[in-house]
């Protein structure tokens, strides 16, 4: 089942360096969020603290929390594995594992999670996260290649097959096409119109369009100077961002004005 997220007062750290301060919002469930924003004003390093991704890098920590469906991600109790779990994520470079054939690189995640599985169940998980990431008809006739042998775009729709694979609840994208060409883009913006009826859906993207056409609500990311931490300036429906939005600044981001 896909859940909401609620962020309140989150501030991100690296080290002692602030990144990102006082994030506030509510991710809804079986929708899509985009955080769009210039570089470096902290979108993916908020995107990460999601699924406790950030914390892999040594010296960072978050204050502040993060609630799916009312439990707590960062309580000392909570294991981040089970959170990643839960919570899965698909990053800008596709990365399928080399020396893995398309149909081990759609059980990977489930391999990870030593459960023993029949065959019979491991084909049916196979064909089932292929066909949810629109690339069963594409591969269905040479699983035991290298994923690595597919096209760009290909890989990509390999990686999203093998983050639902899991059955997680909410997929984070990390500007899942910025690697890819325009007919590439199309087929993953119209795969995410297809998750969110099933997922909790939440892309980082540079493309303005993109978040446009894809999202149901958009957060806006600036900073108010280089050294200075990232911060959510605005957060509404991606109809009113795009239209009429509140903040100077976002419309000034958004028709092109700077950034």
């Amino acid at each position: 089942m896909a859940k909401s997220i609620d962020v309140s007062e989150l501030d991100i750290y690296y080290g002692d360096f602030l990144a990102v301060q006082g994030v506030n919002m509510t991710i809804q469930a079986k929708s899509v969020t985009a955080f769009i924003g210039p570089s470096g004003c902290g979108k993916s390093t908020f995107l990460r603290s999601l699924n406790r991704m950030h914390e892999v890098i040594p010296g960072a920590r978050v204050e502040g929390k993060v609630m799916v469906d009312g439990q707590s991600l960062y309580e000392p109790n909570v294991d981040p594995v089970a959170v990643r779990r839960q919570i899965g994520m698909v990053f800008q470079r596709p990365n399928p594992f080399p020396t893995m054939s398309i149909y081990e690189n759609v059980l990977a995640g489930n391999r990870l999670n030593a459960k023993k599985m029949k065959k019979a169940e491991a084909d049916e998980i196979v064909e089932s996260s292929l066909r949810g990431a629109n690339l069963w008809t594409e591969v269905k006739d040479r699983l035991g290649r290298p994923g690595m042998g597919l096209s760009g775009g290909q890989q990509q729709r390999l990686c999203i097959a093998r983050a639902i694979a899991v059955q997680p609840e909410v997929l984070l994208m990390d500007e899942p096409c910025s690697a890819l060409d325009p007919i590439s883009t199309s087929a993953i913006e119209d795969l995410i119109h297809e998750l969110k009826t099933e997922y909790t859906i939440v892309i980082v993207t540079h493309n303005m369009q993109q978040a446009a056409r894809v999202s149901d609500e958009t957060g806006f990311f600036n900073l108010k100077a280089a050294g200075e931490p990232g911060h959510l300036v605005e957060f509404n429906s991606t109809q009113k961002m795009f239209a009429n939005p509140d903040n100077e600044s976002t419309e000034a981001y958004i028709s092109g004005r700077f950034g």
